[in-house]
């Protein structure tokens, strides 16, 4: 059986998928044909239903419960691992409700968090994550989203942090950040659900018993980023969560689902979010 898998070419990412989709692992027979784009033209994708099985923004995932059902493996939560919101350090913007702020889409979790934190900012860019930093340098916007990796080296390229959303969430929330995760099609049979689950698992749990191994596949869709920035980039946003989001993780997304419904960014969801 084959089944279409999106996922992005972010470290993370590959790290994750590598002992899948190389079978390193015993697939049981499933193989993958993969589609590896940035998060947000793989959440667009889900909204037209495209993919088997995808990496999905929480943000996203909001509005496609009825679609798609939350695997257990492959997320990215966590502690001070949230986006920054920055600046040019020799500009000062004196009002975020008229600032033009690039964001990485419209349907990442960065975004939706830029919400909570500042509702009344209206005037949104979306700029391809990679791209932001250099349009904040430019002139091009006042302030910029940062996601991934770029939160290792935003500094030394002349940006200054406004504000932490990671740290903004984690005080109003008191609990892990839910960035991403992996969701199955509800149309695929549950057991096949629960077997993709389990090989994603496997899968996570290959490349932090054997770390070395999936660094070539890294490498390889990491651009210009050093190994130091991989590694950190990793370290960051794989964690036991990634494993199995566990009643702890579960209680974040279902405390961000929440958020959206009180600040009516959302009128409810389904009643069953994860594969049982």
């Amino acid at each position: 059986m084959n089944l279409s898998l999106g996922f992005s070419p972010c470290p993370n990412d590959c790290f994750i998928f590598d002992a899948l989709i190389h079978k390193k692992i015993d697939t049981q027979g499933l193989d993958f044909t993969v589609i590896m784009e940035d998060v947000e033209a793989l959440n667009n994708r889900a909204f037209q239903q495209e993919l088997d099985i995808t990496k999905l923004s929480y943000h996203a995932f909001l509005y496609l419960t009825n679609q798609y059902a939350l695997l257990n493996s492959g997320s990215a939560l966590g502690f001070n691992c949230g986006p920054l919101l920055v600046q040019n350090s020799e500009n000062r913007i004196d009002n975020m409700d008229t600032a033009s702020i690039a964001i990485p889409g419209k349907y990442t979790t960065a975004n939706f968090l830029l919400s909570l934190a500042y509702p009344n900012s209206k005037n949104k860019k979306e700029v391809l994550f990679s791209e932001i930093e250099e349009a904040v340098l430019s002139g091009k916007v006042d302030a910029g989203l940062l996601i991934h990796e770029n939160r290792f080296t935003y500094e030394e390229k002349g940006l200054q942090k406004i504000m932490d959303l990671g740290e903004f969430w984690e005080s109003l929330i008191h609990a892990p950040i839910p960035l991403g995760g992996i969701v199955v099609k509800r149309s695929i049979e549950s057991s096949m659900q629960k077997t993709i689950d389990s090989l994603i698992k496997q899968s996570v749990e290959f490349a932090f018993a054997n770390p070395e191994s999936c660094m070539p596949f890294v490498k390889q869709h990491a651009q210009e980023m050093n190994e130091e920035v991989m590694k950190k980039h990793i370290a960051l946003y794989v964690n036991e969560f990634s494993i199995n989001l566990g009643s702890v993780g579960k209680n974040a997304i279902q405390l961000l689902f929440d958020k959206a419904i009180e600040n009516k960014l959302i009128e409810g969801v389904a009643p069953q979010i994860f594969v049982s």
